[in-house]
């Protein structure tokens, strides 16, 4: 089993690699990164780019959340909110527990909730598991990985 986990992160994690070559990531988590969410078929149900800011604890600073394609559960206005708290380093990178929340617009009657959560590792990559819950057609659950976006 940990075998096909491996080998399906991978498969996640190849069309980053395959898009050339990345900046290398900071030492903190701060910067663009972009993010591959995929089902457990290894197919892609969404990506999105952000930009975080951690300028001390554990909360980040969530601006600039895009999806690509936007998905329809998932229209604007969103929230989001995350967390990374260093535990460690490896790497040239602060390593520890990641989490992301985004949802559909706040106080609304229904709302879609994707809450990822994982880590950093010293690869520089964000990694883990995210699951979706809300209305009819707007739920789900698998693997993710976020990596730095390349400097242009």
């Amino acid at each position: 089993m940990k075998g096909s986990w491996f080998a399906f992160l991978l498969s996640v994690a190849l069309p980053f690699i395959a898009c050339g070559g990345s900046s290398p990531a900071p030492g903190n988590i701060n910067g663009t990164w972009l993010a591959q969410l995929a089902l457990p078929d290894g197919a892609v149900m969404y990506s999105f780019s952000s930009t975080f800011a951690q300028a001390g604890g554990s909360n980040v600073t969530v601006s600039n959340l895009s999806f690509s394609p936007v998905p329809a559960c998932f229209s604007t206005p969103t929230g989001q909110s995350a967390t990374f708290t260093e535990t460690g380093s490896g790497g040239g990178f602060e390593t520890g527990p990641f989490t992301m929340t985004i949802s559909t617009a706040f106080g609304s009657g229904v709302e879609n909730v994707l809450t990822l959560t994982g880590g950093r590792t010293d690869s520089g990559w964000i990694s883990g598991t995210w699951t979706l819950v809300g209305v009819a057609g707007c739920s789900g659950e698998g693997i993710y990985v976020i990596k730095l976006a390349p400097i242009v």
